[in-house]
C-alpha cells in the first residue's frame, strides 16, 4: 500500500460556536482506513448535550441582529463562499487524500472529480447570494403588496459516507448563500475530510456559530438534530429506511425536510445504441465510486437483439478492472467503505446465486497486496428476473443485475417496477425513442447516452421512495428560504 504524503491526520474534535472542543463526556470513536482495516485516528463522539449546545450556538448566530452574520451583506456572503472554494482548491491534494483514506475511493475520483466539484458548487452558490429576492405584486389599488424571501434559520445537514464532501456542499453552500446557519453532521465512517474543510471555512472568515460540525452516531447526533426544537430544517441524504425515520422524528416539530434517498436506477440499452459507448456507460454507471452511489445504474436492461454481443464486451471490460490501492493514481476500483458494508454486499451476491441469476463476472472478496482491506471484485449477474432481490433492493456496491428485454414498451414498464426513482439512463441513436422513453421513466434525472454526469446548475433528486426536494440549481434555494407576504394599506 502507498503511504499518504499530503494529509495530516490528527484526532478530530467538534466545532461548536467557532471553537474546537471534545465531546462533553470526552468519548471518541475510531475511523478506519477501509483499504487496510487499520485505525486512522479517533474522532470526538458528540452527545445529546453537545447537540443542544451546538443548536444554541447556531441559533444565536442566526438570531442576533447585532451579530456578524446578520450584519453581513449578501455580497459579502457570496465573497465568503468564494473564499471557501479558493481554500478548498489550494488544499485539494490534502483534502482528496483524506477523502480516499477514509472512504476507500480511488484518489483519481477524489482528486479529479469529487473535490473539484465541491469548489465548483460553492462558487455556483456564491453567485446566488445576491440574487435572493422577492416580488412586488400590484394586485390592489389601495395597497402596496410584496413578498420577501428570507432564510429558514438553523439547518441540520446530515451527510452520508459515499460522497462525504460533495453531498455536504450540495447542502451547506445554498444554506449559507441564503443566510442560514448550519450544523454539519458527517457520517461516522468518513469524518476526516469534513473536519479539514470545516477548518478552512473558519479560516475563510465564517463567523462563529454559522458553521458547526458534530461527529458521532446517527441515533444520537443525527436524530438528536432532527428532534431538536431549535433546528428549523433538515437536509438529509442516506438510505430510504433512515429517511423514513427522519420524517417520523421531524413530524412533531413540523420541520422542513428534504430527503435524497436510495435508488435502483435502470440503465437501458436499446439495439440501435453505440455499443462501445454504452458498454463504457454501463461500467461507469455501476463501478464508479465502487457502486456506493445513490444513482448507480445497478439495473442494466439490454435489448435481446444485442444482448450477447453487448454482454461479451461488458464482461471483457469488467474482467480487466481490478481492485487496487486507493492511493495509487492508476486505481479505478477502490475499497468498500467498511467491513459491515462489504458483508452486506457479499450477502446480496449470495442471494443472487441462490435465486438463479447467472454470475458472469466477479462475485468474490479480493485481496490487494495482502492487505486486510475490504476489497470486492466487480460483479455482474446476467439473466436476472426483475422481481429478484438483487433487482429490487439497493445493494450499494459494485454489483450489476442485467435484465434482457424485448422492446421499448416492455422496458418502460419493467424499469418503473421498483419503489425507487432517483435516476435512469437511455442509450440509443433514435431521438424520438430517447425523448419518449425519458418522459415515461419515473425518475428525477434521466441521462441519454451518458451516465453519472452532474452540474451545480442542474437540480438532482428523486421520485417515489428516492425522496423529495431537489439539491443543486436554483430550485435548492427554495428549500433554504421562507416566503413572506407583506400588505401595506395605502
Amino acid at each position: 500500500m502507498l503511504t499518504a504524503t499530503k494529509a495530516q491526520i490528527a484526532p478530530g474534535k467538534l466545532l461548536i460556536g467557532g471553537q474546537w472542543a471534545d465531546a462533553s463526556d470526552r468519548s471518541t470513536f475510531n475511523t478506519i482506513n477501509p483499504a487496510t482495516g487499520d485505525v486512522l485516528t479517533q474522532i470526538a463522539a458528540a452527545t445529546r448535550e453537545d447537540v443542544d449546545r451546538t443548536v444554541k450556538a447556531a441559533r444565536k448566530a442566526f438570531d442576533d441582529p447585532a451579530g456578524a452574520w446578520q450584519k453581513m451583506s449578501a455580497s459579502d456572503r457570496g465573497k465568503l463562499l468564494w473564499r471557501i472554494a479558493d481554500l478548498i482548491e489550494k488544499n485539494i491534494d490534502e483534502i482528496a487524500e483524506l477523502e480516499t483514506l477514509d472512504n476507500g475511493k480511488p484518489i483519481f475520483e477524489s482528486r479529479y472529480v469529487d473535490v473539484p466539484m465541491v469548489a465548483e458548487v460553492f462558487r455556483y452558490y456564491a453567485g446566488w447570494a445576491t440574487k435572493i429576492h422577492g416580488e412586488t405584486i400590484n394586485s390592489r389599488p389601495n395597497a402596496f403588496t410584496y413578498t420577501l424571501r428570507e432564510p429558514v434559520g438553523v439547518v441540520a445537514a446530515i451527510v452520508p459516507w459515499n460522497f462525504p464532501l460533495l453531498l455536504a456542499s450540495w447542502k451547506i453552500a445554498p444554506a449559507l448563500a441564503t443566510g442560514n446557519t448550519v450544523i454539519w453532521k458527517p457520517a461516522s465512517q468518513t469524518t476526516l475530510s469534513a473536519l479539514r474543510v470545516a477548518e478552512l471555512m473558519v479560516e475563510a472568515g465564517t463567523p462563529p456559530g454559522v458553521i458547526n460540525l458534530l461527529a458521532g452516531s446517527g441515533p444520537v447526533v443525527g436524530m438528536g438534530l432532527v428532534q431538536h426544537p431549535g433546528v428549523d430544517k433538515v437536509a438529509f441524504t442516506g438510505s430510504t429506511s433512515v429517511g423514513k425515520e427522519v420524517m417520523r422524528n421531524a413530524a412533531d416539530g413540523v420541520k422542513r425536510i428534504t430527503l435524497e434517498l436510495g435508488g435502483k436506477s435502470p440503465n437501458i440499452v436499446l439495439a440501435d445504441a453505440n455499443l462501445d459507448e454504452a458498454v463504457k456507460g454501463a461500467a461507469n454507471g455501476i463501478f464508479y465510486g465502487k457502486g456506493e452511489v445513490c444513482a448507480a445504474g445497478s439495473r442494466l436492461f439490454v435489448e435481446k437483439k444485442i444482448h450477447d454481443d453487448f454482454m461479451q464486451k461488458l464482461v471483457d471490460r469488467t474482467n480487466k478492472l481490478r481492485p487496487g490501492d486507493p492511493l495509487d493514481p492508476k486505481t479505478r476500483l477502490g475499497a468498500i467503505v467498511s467491513e459491515q458494508q462489504l458483508n452486506t454486499v457479499l450477502g446480496y451476491i449470495d442471494a443472487g446465486n441462490k435465486e438463479g441469476a447467472k454470475l458472469v463476472a466477479g462475485g468474490k472478496r479480493a485481496s490487494v497486496d495482502g492487505s486486510k482491506g475490504y476489497f470486492l471484485e466487480p460483479t455482474i449477474f446476467d439473466a436476472v428476473d426483475n422481481k429478484m432481490k438483487i433487482a429490487q433492493e439497493e445493494i450499494f456496491g459494485p454489483v450489476l443485475a442485467t435484465i434482457p428485454f424485448d422492446d421499448v414498451e416492455q422496458v418502460a414498464e419493467l424499469a418503473n417496477q421498483n419503489i425507487y426513482g432517483l435516476a435512469a439512463a437511455i442509450w440509443t441513436n433514435d431521438v424520438r425513442k430517447a425523448h419518449n422513453l425519458a418522459r415515461r421513466l419515473k425518475a428525477g434525472t434521466i441521462w441519454i447516452n451518458a451516465y453519472n454526469f452532474y452540474d451545480p446548475a442542474l437540480p438532482f433528486g428523486g421520485y417515489k421512495q428516492s425522496g423529495f426536494g431537489r439539491e443543486l440549481g436554483m430550485h435548492a434555494i427554495e428549500h433554504y428560504t421562507e416566503l413572506k407576504s407583506v400588505w401595506l394599506n395605502l
